[in-house]
């Protein structure tokens, strides 16, 4: 991963900020506007045979009354996407009856979430990586503290990513990314030194829209 220039930054004004501010909480009325606004969302019918099939979890979660999205660092270890800044997800398997289990079986393999513990708010657009997935994401909450139990083969650690941050720091940008041996344009953000791009920026981006415009 190469970032050959930068061509602009896509950081929130600040008449959205304040739009958003009251967002993030997980109060019953406020988690139930989220619902809806993602079950009103349509979701694209991407038909190419030539992207493998996956699935993640966009995993919420209250920290000293702040919302979180946890995100994940991958290993040098796993096939796909060394060391780049994630959500718990993976592909789909043949035995899974749907793309909503393939995300929450892969978080409970990823970081040990049981399924049964994290409540689903909705599904947000697929998104298409260089890899050649395509990625159904799923938006959910999980409790905390929790006892995560990380795999060592996929898993270096976590991240918390504060929602205040995206919304009064992060600036998202584009830029020249090279991801094995192809450079491609992709948005990204940092974050305690480390780069979030790809597919992962651009869903916390979508996400971020989704939420923003219906204030």
């Amino acid at each position: 991963m190469i970032i050959l220039k930068n061509t602009g930054p896509f950081n929130l004004n600040k008449q959205e900020i304040s739009a958003g501010q009251d967002w993030w909480d997980f109060k019953e009325m406020k988690k139930e506007k989220i619902r809806r606004l993602l079950h009103n969302k349509r979701k694209p019918i991407t038909d190419r045979p030539d992207l493998r099939p996956a699935a993640v979890l966009v995993p919420l979660f209250q920290k000293n009354q702040k919302t979180h999205i946890l995100l994940t660092k991958r290993t040098d270890q796993v096939e796909h996407h060394k060391g780049q800044i994630s959500f718990p997800g993976g592909a789909y398997h043949f035995e899974d009856p749907d793309y909503l289990t393939t995300a929450l079986r892969e978080t409970e393999e990823e970081i040990g979430v049981e399924r049964d513990s994290v409540e689903i708010l909705g599904e947000l657009d697929q998104m298409i990586t260089l890899s050649h997935f395509l990625i159904s994401p799923y938006v959910g909450i999980i409790p905390y503290p929790y006892p995560f139990k990380l795999s060592a083969f996929e898993v270096e650690r976590l991240i918390e990513l504060p929602l205040k941050y995206l919304l009064e720091e992060a600036e998202f940008k584009e830029a020249l990314f090279t991801y094995e041996g192809q450079s491609n344009i992709n948005l990204h953000i940092d974050f305690q030194g480390e780069i979030i791009w790809g597919a992962t920026a651009r869903i916390l981006k979508y996400f971020m829209d989704i939420l923003l415009k219906s204030s």
